[in-house]
């Protein structure tokens, strides 16, 4: 038993995951939040959450972005707005922000 949980016997043993030596984190929290984002929102905060630095800080492009997710930029551009009306991303061209959650 590990925290608490029975062990669980996975569906494929082979493709357990790992963590890698690179930095990504999403706070588990988001759970809450997700209700509340647009498709197009969840999958640029997902990706940001991915490109970002260990403060939470990407310089990646809207076109760029746009090529990865696949979306056009004008969708980039307005999931970005809704994120940041949510308080959930800071931006100021050409950096995004992750920001911390508020409360428990």
């Amino acid at each position: 038993m590990r925290g608490g949980r029975p062990d669980i016997e996975v569906v494929d043993p082979s493709r357990v995951r790992a963590f890698l030596r690179q930095f990504a984190w999403a706070d588990p929290r988001l759970r809450d939040v997700l209700s509340v984002l647009t498709l197009e929102e969840i999958a640029l905060l997902f990706f940001l959450h991915l490109a970002a630095d260990r403060q939470g800080c990407s310089f990646w492009s809207d076109g760029t972005i746009a090529k990865r997710l696949p979306m056009r930029e004008e969708e980039v551009r307005k999931a970005r707005a809704g994120l940041v009306a949510k308080d959930l991303v800071a931006y100021r061209y050409p950096l995004y922000q992750i920001l911390a959650l508020e409360g428990p």
